[in-house]
């Protein structure tokens, strides 16, 4: 009875590890989508320094400090590996926020290499 128990038990901690980690990934990506739909409205503004309004600039620095922390719990909760390509991915959406890459097209090509490489491993670290 006593290793039925601890079966079960193990078996419950083993489910909630894998959904604190299905969550922070799940963070993760929402926070990258939201960045990335940050710079397409700066992208979209006549040019890209009327594009950087005070309610942008705010709304920016909030998602990237959000998704600065939501990289670092990548570390903490899933492991170094994928640590390294989320911290790649949120690099990339960081650059395309801050930096004029010279169109929405650009940007895309700046980020689908490490999304694509991220979701990859996220998919097989959950698989």
């Amino acid at each position: 009875a006593a290793r039925t128990e601890d079966k079960r038990q193990a078996t419950q901690l083993a489910e909630a590890r894998r959904a604190e980690r299905l969550d922070v990934m799940r963070e993760f990506i929402q926070l990258t989508q939201q960045g990335i739909r940050l710079a397409e409205d700066r992208y979209e503004a006549p040019d890209w320094s009327s594009g950087c309004t005070p309610e942008w600039l705010a709304a920016a620095r909030a998602l990237i400090e959000r998704l600065w922390i939501c990289e670092r719990m990548i570390l903490v909760l899933v492991g170094p590996e994928l640590h390294r390509l989320a911290w790649d991915y949120a690099g990339a959406v960081n650059h395309v926020l801050w930096e004029d890459l010279g169109g929405p097209e650009a940007a895309w090509d700046h980020l689908r290499g490490p999304m694509n490489v991220f979701l990859n491993a996220a998919h097989g670290e959950l698989g």
